[in-house]
């Protein structure tokens, strides 16, 4: 555990005295909790990169530590820290530099002292650490007190400094406290005005890190709320994006029923004022009731499905998942399929079952609304096949047929939703000669490692194929 430091001649950040790079896993800690995250360079300067992708904008003085590899990292009190004062006393006389961290310990007990007697020293001191107060004499050989205030400005600008100056030298006083030190103190030292002084600039340092820190935490927080307003907006422009198209596909769809609905009242009503010669005026009437009645039911399928679709994009669209063999399950829906229409059936093979979790009753409502739309577009005569393959990943189900290609409406989109939420994918592809085919692609039943390993290796084609005519 260490400081971070800013080196301004090498542009550099340091943390225990090692030079960061871009990528280096650390933590730093704000108000006791310690956030991870990976070091970050660009043009605006450092940052850490938390797992959030949220980017903490990094300087002197924070505290902060490696990361251990392999180990995730979890918020730790560290109250240690924040109530042991680090001082560091800088004096070339022997005398002054024993008596005051004696005076210091009985007074403050709980502080850690370090103690150097050239400035340069000091220096290299400052660099490593971030001491909560530094107490320098003035009047030293080689660098003075003076010049090493104006370095700590550079170093560690929030860093309060004592200078301990002789009796009687309130010019060069004045210009500490010009320079920038938080205090001075006269010899002889009086020990009373020295500790209160020394309290005063440990409490100022304190109160400085825990506002750099409540800045720190709101800039992480407004980060973070930008992010999920960000994301909240992309949803949003989704959602808009879904309805604009559910509006164009129903609004297409309505559009047929609707339009020979207008066109068969305009017929009745002008057969009936005409009054045509040897026409039957019931069974015209009846013909254009069943008519009318035809394409209301169309209109009310289309209700149907809008309400389906606005139960699946609010989540309120519940699947009863249960193991099931999809050959026996595809069998079952194809034979009472037949038995309601005037379509032959046969199966030209069938071989060992596939297991897959499913709603039996929606994949079943799938596959009947997938052959009936293959059968009202396929080529009169030609007949509809339904394969059922097992591959690596994932059994799937393809119902081909020659004609002319699919509308992709309504019903598609909700037979494709209902598909991804079995966590699978619907796909639909028209080859040249008139050659469409749907793709039905399920997730195998998860089960033991033993039973996927040996369903990988069963590598097979087809499990089972149908044929439809009519």
């Amino acid at each position: 555990m260490g400081t971070v430091m800013y080196n301004s001649e090498w542009d550099s950040l340091e943390l225990d005295g090692h030079e960061l790079q871009s990528g280096d896993k650390v933590e730093i800690s704000i108000f006791g909790y310690w956030i991870p995250g990976q070091i970050a360079l660009d043009t605006s300067g450092w940052h850490l990169l938390t797992p959030d992708q949220v980017e903490i904008r990094l300087h002197s003085g924070l505290t902060a530590r490696h990361s251990e590899p392999g180990i995730s990292p979890t918020p730790q009190f560290h109250p240690v820290e924040m109530n042991a004062p680090h001082i560091l006393i800088v004096d070339d006389d022997p005398v002054l530099l024993h008596a005051l961290p004696q005076t210091i310990s009985l007074r403050i007990p709980e502080a850690k002292i370090d103690i150097t007697d050239s400035a340069q020293d000091a220096l290299e001191q400052i660099r490593k650490y971030q001491y909560d107060t530094i107490v320098s004499d003035i009047k030293m050989p080689g660098m003075d007190g003076l010049e090493l205030l104006a370095r700590i400005r550079e170093l560690r600008p929030g860093t309060p400094t004592l200078l301990v100056t002789g009796h009687g030298e309130h010019d060069v006083a004045i210009q500490a406290l010009r320079g920038g030190a938080y205090d001075y103190i006269l010899k002889p030292i009086d020990r009373d005005y020295f500790v209160a002084a020394l309290r005063r600039a440990i409490k100022t340092q304190l109160l400085q890190r825990r506002v750099e820190e409540q800045q720190l935490a709101l800039e992480l927080h407004a980060k973070l709320l930008e992010g999920l307003v960000q994301q909240q907006t992309h949803e949003l422009f989704d959602a808009h994006a879904t309805k604009d198209k559910t509006i164009r596909i129903l609004s297409h769809a309505l559009k047929t029923p609707l339009t020979h609905l207008k066109e068969m009242t305009q017929l009745l009503r002008l057969k009936l004022g005409l009054k045509l010669e040897g026409t039957n005026t019931l069974e015209m009437v009846s013909q254009g009731l069943a008519d009318i009645e035809h394409s209301l039911g169309q209109v009310e399928k289309l209700v149907q499905e809008l309400l389906h679709t606005s139960r699946i994009e609010t989540a309120a669209f519940i699947l009863h998942r249960q193991d099931c063999d999809l050959v026996e399950l595809c069998g079952h829906v194809l034979e009472e399929y037949v038995a309601s229409t005037c379509y032959a059936l046969s199966c030209e093979s069938l071989r060992e079952p596939i297991e897959v979790e499913v709603d039996e009753d929606r994949i079943s409502q799938l596959i009947i609304s997938l052959l009936s739309t293959a059968q009202m577009n396929s080529t009169q005569g030609s007949p509809v096949t339904v394969k059922l393959q097992q591959t690596e990943r994932r059994a799937m189900i393809t119902v081909s047929y020659s004609g002319s290609p699919p509308r992709l409406g309504m019903e598609f989109y909700i037979s494709r939703k209902i598909v991804e939420q079995h966590g699978g994918r619907l796909e639909v592809q028209s080859v040249p000669e008139n050659r469409s085919t749907y793709f039905i692609m399920l997730p195998y039943r998860i089960g033991p490692v033993e039973e996927q390993t040996d369903k990988v290796k069963q590598i097979q084609s087809t499990q089972a194929l149908w044929t439809v005519t009519a």
